[in-house]
């Protein structure tokens, strides 16, 4: 599966437009807490464990992303959009998002 942030795809033209497609996940509180907690997990200004919840957290959008546009009989998705949010009760949760367009190459 090709993703791009592009509308394009360089040498291949879409050939049909299958719909907007998605990727959502949650990174809870507990997550946050752990990893606020162990300070001393932060070398240089920059916290290993909270990198590596995000990265996982974001492939994990990428991969759903991908499995709903397969499932459309896409081979590429397009003009892909990445957010973070932070959302619940006292910003106790943060949601990373996936969104574009399922496209077939012709």
């Amino acid at each position: 599966m090709i993703l791009s942030t592009t509308s394009t795809i360089e040498g291949r033209a879409v050939r049909d437009y299958l719909g907007i497609v998605t990727g959502e996940v949650i990174v809870g509180a507990n997550i946050f807490k752990d990893l606020f907690a162990s300070v001393r997990d932060i070398v240089g200004g920059r916290s290993g464990a909270y990198e590596s919840s995000l990265r996982d957290a974001r492939q994990q959008a990428f991969r759903e992303l991908s499995e709903e546009a397969r499932s459309l009989g896409a081979d590429a998705v397009i003009g892909v959009d990445i957010d973070y949010e932070v959302i619940g009760q006292q910003g106790s949760m943060l949601m990373v998002s996936v969104s574009g367009t399922a496209v077939k190459l012709g």
